[in-house]
C-alpha cells in the first residue's frame, strides 16, 4: 500500500445513528487498500458502499455492494458478519446498496463489481471486522448499564449477557452509536459458529413465495415497455424505416430510432413485440455481413500454424520436437457461446429534469452510473441505480460497454418517456457479447519414458478485456491473459515449451463467460494429458499424479475425487469413465464422469466432483455452485454453439440453443477438500473440467478423441 493510502484507526470504521435510532456501521474499500477497511459517517454527505444497521427493534440490516445473481453471496457475506456479531440469524435482512462515487470504479474496479468468483475472498476480513466492531460497541454500552466490566459479558443470538441479566442489541444500539471505534480481535477458527457450517440461503423464502423483485417486475404509472429491432448483423445500421403498420398496432404509443436500431414503445410487452415485428426496415449491413463461422474457423486454424506473441517460453521447443520418439499434432476449436441467463436483459429508466433513476440487474453499478451521467450531461450523483435480484448472469450482466443500459437510457432520452426496455429470448441469443471462438494448435513431443519433452501451444481468439476499464490489469504487452489462463501445471515438468497467443479482431461483441479462459484452455490441456497417458499405457489418474508431486492442491482434489468415484473399480457394462483436473479462480477442482452412449446419444450417469477452495465459508453454497457450474458446463459441452452465416446468428431460442433438460441431468456428488490454504472462488471453477472429463470418457467408450465442441456423437459412433 502506498503511504498516501494508509488508513489511521479513526478512519478505519466510522459510525452513525439512524434517524429512527439504532447503530449504523459503514465500511468501504479504498483504492490500493483492498485488505483494509475504511468507512464514512452518514452525516458527511458521502455515499456509503456497505452498511451494517442494527435497529432498536433488534432488526439486522446488511446492505451489500455485491449483487445476488443466484450465487448465494447474500448468504455467505452475512455469515461473516454474523460470525463476529453474534446476532440472531433469523433477524437478518439483506438489501442492495446504491452506487457510490463514479470515481470509485476507476480507482478500484474490482471492488464495486461482482465477478471473477472473488466476492467472498474480497470481503472475508472486511465483513468480519465490521461485525466484531459492532459487537464490541454494543457490549461496552450493555456492560455500563448492567454495571459490570465488558469482559464479564458474553454475546449470544442478539443479546449481551452478564450472569442472569441480558440486554438485546436493539436496547443498546442507539447509545452504542456514540462510542469510539474500538480495536477488535477476530475469533479463532475453533470458536466459529457460522463459518464453515452450512446455512440456508436468506433469499430462498422470497424466491419461493414470489416476493423477490427482478428487473422484469419493475412497474409504476406512466411506464411504457420498449422493444428494439436490432440489425440482423453486428454493426449494421438503419438506412430507412417504414413504421406505418407498427403504429397501427393497438397499444403502440411511439417509435423512435436510436443508434442500435428502432425502438417500439407500447403499453405492454406484447403490443411492443407485435409492433416491432410489423416494422419494415432497410438495413446497411456493414462490414460483418459476410462473416461465416466455417470460414472463420478455417482462418483461425491457419493462423494457429504461425508464431504468435510469447506468453511464456522455456528452452528451444522447435529443436526439442525433432528429438521426440512420438508426437501429437492436434488442433482444437471452440464456438461462440451465449450466456443465456434465465432472465433476459431489461432496464427501466425514468429521466427527470435534474435526475435519472435506473432499475436493472447489473454486476457493475458504478461503471453504468458514470456512463449514463456522461451521456445525459449529469453529475454521477444525479444518476441513481436500484438493483433488483439478477435472474442469472454468467458474465452477461457484466458488460463493460453498458450496452443494454445505454440502449434503455437512449430510448428514454429521445422519447421523453419513462420506459422499461425488454430483450426477448431471441434478442438475447442473437444479441452478441458471447464467449469468443477459440482455436488451439498444439504439437507435443514425447520421450521414451512416455512423458512430454516438448510442448508448443498456440491460441487464437478475440480479446475480452482490450479497451475495457480492466485492460491495464489483464492485458499486458498485447497479451490478454484471460485468454490463456487455466489448466494444471503440467508444463512445469516439460523441458522445452512455448505458449503463444494470436489476438484476432472480429466484429462480434464478446464478454467473459462463466469460468472465462478456463472454458477452452482446460479442455485442450486435459484432453492432451489423457491422450499422453494412453500413449504411455498408463492409467489417466496415475499419470496425472506423477505431475502433481509439487502441487499438493491439485493432487488433493484428484485423490479425493478418485477415491469417491472408486476409480479402478469396474463399471457396469457399457459405462465408461473420464477425468479432468484444473485450477480456476484460485480453486482446485477435479471431476470424474461416468457415461454411456444410448441410441446415439450421450447419457451422463454420474459426476463426482472434488474441490479445494481453501476455507468453504458455506459448504452447502459451495456444493450448489459446483452443481450449477457442472450443469452449465455440461450444457455447453453437449449442445452449446452459436454459429454465423452471412453475418447472421443462426440460433434464436432454446429449441436450437439447447439447455440441459432435467431428465438429462446426472447424479452429481460434490466433495470439499479439507483445506486451510488460500481461499478461492466457487461460482465459476466447476464449469471448466466437465467438458474434458466428458471427452475423455467418450474416448474410453469409442476410442476416438474429440477435437471440437460441442460433442457430435455421429463423429464418434459408426452408423
Amino acid at each position: 500500500m502506498n503511504k498516501a493510502d494508509r488508513i489511521n484507526r479513526r478512519d478505519f470504521l466510522k459510525i452513525g445513528t439512524l434517524a429512527s435510532g439504532g447503530l449504523l456501521i459503514a465500511f468501504a474499500t479504498p483504492a490500493e487498500a483492498r485488505q483494509a477497511l475504511v468507512s464514512t459517517s452518514p452525516n458527511t454527505g458521502a455515499t456509503l458502499n456497505t452498511y451494517l444497521r442494527i435497529g432498536e427493534d433488534n432488526s439486522i440490516h446488511i446492505i451489500l455492494s455485491k449483487v445476488e445473481m443466484g450465487q448465494g453471496i447474500w448468504t455467505t457475506l452475512p455469515m461473516l458478519i454474523a460470525e463476529e456479531l453474534d446476532c440472531d440469524w433469523k433477524k437478518i435482512k439483506v438489501e442492495a446498496s446504491p452506487p457510490g462515487k463514479a470515481s470509485d470504479f476507476l480507482e478500484n474496479p474490482v471492488y464495486r463489481s461482482t465477478g471473477g468468483s472473488e466476492s467472498t475472498v474480497q470481503e472475508f476480513d472486511r465483513c468480519r471486522i465490521a461485525g466484531a466492531t459492532a459487537r464490541e460497541m454494543l457490549v461496552a454500552v450493555a456492560a455500563r448499564r448492567l454495571d459490570v466490566k465488558p469482559e464479564a459479558c458474553r454475546t449470544e443470538n442478539g443479546y449481551v449477557i452478564a450472569g442472569d441479566k441480558r440486554l438485546s442489541y436493539g436496547e443498546v444500539a442507539t447509545e452504542a452509536s456514540t462510542q469510539l471505534i474500538p480495536m477488535v480481535k477476530l475469533r479463532e477458527p475453533k470458536d466459529w459458529k457460522y463459518i464453515g457450517k452450512s446455512q440456508k440461503r436468506l433469499d430462498t423464502p422470497e424466491k419461493i413465495n414470489g416476493k423477490a423483485v427482478y428487473g422484469l417486475d419493475i412497474d409504476f404509472p406512466g411506464l411504457l415497455t420498449a422493444i428494439v429491432a436490432h440489425a440482423p448483423v453486428f454493426g449494421g445500421t438503419v438506412k430507412s424505416v417504414d413504421a406505418t403498420k407498427a403504429k397501427a398496432v393497438k397499444g403502440v404509443r411511439e417509435i423512435v430510432q436510436i443508434s442500435t436500431g428502432v425502438a417500439v414503445l407500447a403499453d405492454n410487452f406484447w403490443a411492443a413485440k407485435v409492433g416491432r415485428d410489423a416494422l419494415k426496415i432497410d438495413w446497411d449491413l456493414g462490414a460483418t455481413a459476410n462473416l461465416d463461422s466455417t470460414t472463420q474457423l478455417e482462418e483461425y486454424k491457419q493462423i494457429a500454424k504461425t508464431e504468435g506473441l510469447t506468453i511464456r517460453k522455456k528452452g528451444d521447443v522447435t529443436t526439442a520436437l525433432t528429438k521426440a520418439v512420438k508426437t501429437i499434432d492436434a488442433t482444437f476449436s471452440f464456438p461462440y457461446l451465449a450466456h443465456a441467463p434465465m432472465e433476459p436483459l431489461n432496464c427501466t429508466v425514468k429521466i427527470l429534469p435534474d435526475t435519472c433513476e435506473v432499475w436493472t440487474g447489473t454486476q457493475s453499478h458504478l461503471l453504468h452510473q458514470a456512463e449514463v451521467a456522461a451521456f445525459l450531461g449529469f453529475k454521477p450523483e444525479q444518476v441513481q441505480f436500484y438493483t433488483p435480484f439478477l435472474g442469472g448472469s454468467f458474465g452477461r450482466r457484466g458488460s463493460f460497454s453498458s450496452d443494454w443500459v445505454m440502449e434503455a437510457v437512449h430510448i428514454a432520452k429521445v422519447s421523453g418517456k419513462f420506459i422499461k426496455l425488454v430483450w426477448t429470448r431471441e434478442d438475447d441469443i442473437k444479441g452478441g457479447y458471447y464467449r469468443p471462438v477459440y482455436v488451439h494448435g498444439v504439437q507435443i513431443g514425447v520421450g521414451a519414458d512416455g512423458f512430454p519433452l516438448a510442448w508448443q501451444h498456440r491460441i487464437v481468439g478475440q480479446s475480452l478485456f482490450t479497451g475495457t476499464p480492466l485492460a491495464d490489469m489483464i492485458v499486458q504487452k498485447g497479451i490478454d491473459y484471460s485468454s490463456v489462463t487455466g489448466g494444471a501445471p503440467y508444463s512445469d515438468s516439460v523441458p522445452d515449451y512455448s505458449f503463444e497467443l494470436h489476438t484476432t479482431s472480429v466484429g462480434v461483441p464478446v464478454l467473459p463467460w462463466r469460468s472465462v479462459g478456463s472454458t477452452h484452455t482446460v479442455f485442450v490441456v486435459e484432453a492432451l494429458i489423457d491422450e499422453l497417458a494412453t500413449m504411455a499405457q498408463k492409467d489417466p489418474v496415475d499419470y496425472r499424479r506423477s505431475f502433481f508431486k509439487n502441487h499438493p492442491r491439485h493432487l488433493a482434489a484428484l485423490n479425493l475425487a478418485a477415491e469417491k468415484a472408486e476409480w479402478g473399480k469396474p463399471l457396469p457394462t457399457g459405462q465408461f469413465r473420464g477425468v479432468a483436473v484444473c485450477e480456476a479462480m484460485g480453486s482446485y477442482v477435479c471431476q470424474i464422469v461416468e457415461l454411456s452412449i444410448v441410441d446415439r446419444q450421450v447419457r451422463v450417469h454420474r459426476i463426482i466432483c472434488a474441490i479445494d477452495c481453501g476455507l468453504a465459508v458455506n459448504p452447502d453454497g459451495v456444493r450448489a455452485q459446483m452443481e450449477s457450474g457442472i450443469i452449465y458446463g455440461l450444457t455447453a459441452a453437449l449442445y452449446g454453439e452459436i454459429t454465423l452465416e452471412k453475418g447472421q446468428v443462426k440460433q434464436s431460442n432454446f429449441h436450437d440453443y439447447r439447455i440441459l433438460r432435467i431428465n438429462e441431468t446426472p447424479e452429481i456428488e460434490v466433495h470439499i477438500v479439507t483445506s486451510t490454504d488460500k481461499m478461492g472462488g466457487a461460482g465459476e471453477p466447476g464449469v471448466a473440467p466437465i467438458a474434458p472429463a466428458v471427452a475423455n470418457a467418450l474416448f474410453a467408450a469409442t476410442g476416438k478423441r474429440i477435437r471440437s465442441l460441442p460433442v457430435r456423437v455421429d463423429d464418434l459412433v459408426k452408423p
